[in-house]
């Protein structure tokens, strides 16, 4: 495969191929090794996560994956699928409304709700869900490459 090719297949969305609703989703079992890597790399060893006797005795009464690691499905979403490789990340907002356990199939969406196409930038309405449960809920706002943009740049 030649480097142009590769590079293209790389590319996700541009700005110009977006619209008011277009959506994406992403689902992941939650296994125990991610939440121990989960811990491993970023340090966060809270016993809610990583100690069930600790868990146990807690209001979720056992163990609890991250509201982070649930959370980075709605980046792999944003980052693979819409709008996809290329895009830049320039902000979350994010409300946790329920615990996410070893075991759960856990579906991360985007839903692009706004276009500001002179800025290059989407909004998209986040959410991961359990089933039909909504567990994480939030806004996410994307910086979007400009085909008209990078045409230009190439000469």
């Amino acid at each position: 495969m030649d480097n142009t090719r590769l590079h293209e297949d790389l590319n996700g969305y541009f700005i110009e191929d977006l619209s008011v609703g277009m959506s994406a989703a992403f689902a992941k079992t939650i296994t125990e090794a991610d939440i121990v890597m989960f811990s491993g790399v970023t340090g966060d060893m809270n016993p809610v996560h990583v100690n069930e006797d600790f868990a146990r005795d807690t209001m979720f009464k056992g163990r609890i994956a991250h509201g982070m690691l649930t959370a980075s499905l709605i980046s792999t979403v944003l980052g693979m699928k819409m709008p996809g490789p290329g895009c830049i990340y320039l902000s979350q907002d994010l409300k946790f409304l329920a615990p996410v356990r070893a075991g759960d199939t856990v579906t991360a969406h985007a839903i692009i709700t706004d276009i500001i196409p002179e800025k290059k930038r989407i909004v998209c309405k986040t959410t991961a869900s359990i089933g039909e449960k909504i567990v994480c809920d939030g806004e996410a706002k994307m910086m979007v490459r400009s085909r008209a943009e990078e045409e230009a740049s190439k000469g």
